[in-house]
């Protein structure tokens, strides 16, 4: 498995701008898959944004779409996720996440997608 580490969450206010890092370690980092998930209190996991091992392909969720956008460097083993146009319902703690499998030519959009997962950072958007 792969550790790894969150960062950049914090208090903004609504229509402001977020932009959050996760570096990895301990495993070959640039032929997985990497995905962005949140959870508010009292819901589920919901997907957020994941990559493909390349950078090749991305997917968003709905409540995100043109809002955010995914991006990683394999020379640097991280994953960022640049938050725009921030609404309060976006607040949530935010979680960085590894993907199973290697080389795999779509981004995954399911919790079960991902064997690794980080221990959040936590996002508030401010109304």
């Amino acid at each position: 498995q792969v550790q790894l580490v969150e960062s950049g969450g914090g208090l903004v206010q609504a229509g402001g701008s977020l932009r959050l890092s996760c570096a990895a370690s301990g495993r070959t980092f640039s032929i997985y898959a990497m995905g962005w998930f949140r959870q508010a209190p009292g819901k589920g996991r919901e997907f957020v944004a994941a990559i493909t091992w390349n950078g090749g392909s991305t997917d968003y969720g709905d409540a995100v779409k043109g809002r955010f956008t995914i991006s990683r460097d394999n020379a640097k083993n991280t994953v960022d996720l640049q938050m725009n146009s921030l609404r309060p319902e976006d607040t949530a703690v935010y979680y960085c996440a590894a993907g199973r499998a290697p080389f795999i030519p779509r981004a995954p959009t399911g919790t079960l997608d991902y064997d690794s997962w980080g221990q959040g950072t936590q996002v508030t958007v401010s109304s």
